[in-house]
């Protein structure tokens, strides 16, 4: 069993909501990612998605966009993101951390170090999850099973226009939670619709019978509290880039764990 599952089923227990805070890794800064990580949880994240910077991320709206070509002008590519992983283990063995990113980055690093060495070196480093946007789950079994084999889980996303076939084809081969875009579009584009929310989760859990976190437009404690009336997790990305993005080195732990305290507060209540 993951620590991702071991996290979940624990908060479920409990009453309580995932909060699932994503940080692009090497920004603002090249060397402040694993301190910023203990930052956020100890501001209240039961889960960090970590963003492997790219030159090309579809999915990604102006603000990850940004952060991820600062993280890549800083010399910040997938080994780093591993490495960073490693030190933030190093202080604590119970948060999981989920690589979020892209296929090309991963399969790079097979062709430089060796066929299966992502999934080995992710799987020593401490990782416990991967979300890649640009593997369809038909095309990726196998490396589901790879991941699963070390104890790693391989997480989808829905979106609104998802339908009923694609949703059981990620049930197959997802684990860990799926996470449901609740915005057409990039991240931190548009309003997010509650309603709309609502009302596309029942229709997941027909198909998927684990957790499901909702991302992308969820920007402050209201929101994220609503949210978390229908969903098991809340994810919080382009809002905590955008408070630390002109930051002071100094200043940028202090910003993202405040914010995140408010955010936990409302998910608590």
């Amino acid at each position: 069993m993951s620590r991702i599952d071991n996290t979940l089923k624990e908060l479920k227990t409990q009453g309580r909501k995932a909060l699932i805070p994503f940080v692009t890794a090497g920004f603002p800064y090249a060397d402040i990612t694993p301190d910023l990580m203990h930052g956020m949880v100890e501001g209240g994240a039961d889960i960090i998605e970590l963003g492997v910077p790219f030159s090309d991320p579809s999915a990604d709206g102006p603000v990850i966009q940004k952060a991820g070509d600062r993280a890549l002008a800083l010399g910040i590519g997938l080994a780093q993101v591993i490495a960073m992983v490693r030190r933030f283990r190093e202080r604590n063995s119970t948060t999981p951390v989920v690589l979020m990113g892209y296929a090309n980055p991963i399969e790079r690093y097979d062709q430089k170090h060796g066929a299966g060495a992502f999934v080995r070196d992710a799987a020593e480093s401490g990782v416990d999850g991967v979300l890649v946007v640009d593997y369809p789950p038909e095309e990726c079994e196998a490396f589901a099973a790879a991941l699963r084999e070390r104890d790693m889980d391989l997480i989808f996303l829905l979106a609104p226009t998802s339908t009923e076939e694609r949703m059981a084809q990620v049930a197959r081969v997802a684990s860990g939670y799926v996470y449901y875009v609740s915005l057409k579009g990039v991240t931190g584009a548009g309003s997010l619709d509650v309603g709309q929310v609502e009302a596309m989760i029942p229709r997941i859990r027909q198909h998927v019978h684990i957790p499901v976190g909702v991302g992308f437009g969820i920007r402050d404690a209201e929101t994220a509290r609503a949210i978390g009336q229908a969903a098991d997790a809340v994810v919080i990305g382009s809002k905590i880039i955008q408070l630390i993005e002109n930051e002071p080195f100094e200043k940028v732990i202090p910003v993202a764990t405040h914010f995140l305290r408010g955010i936990r507060k409302a998910l608590d209540t």
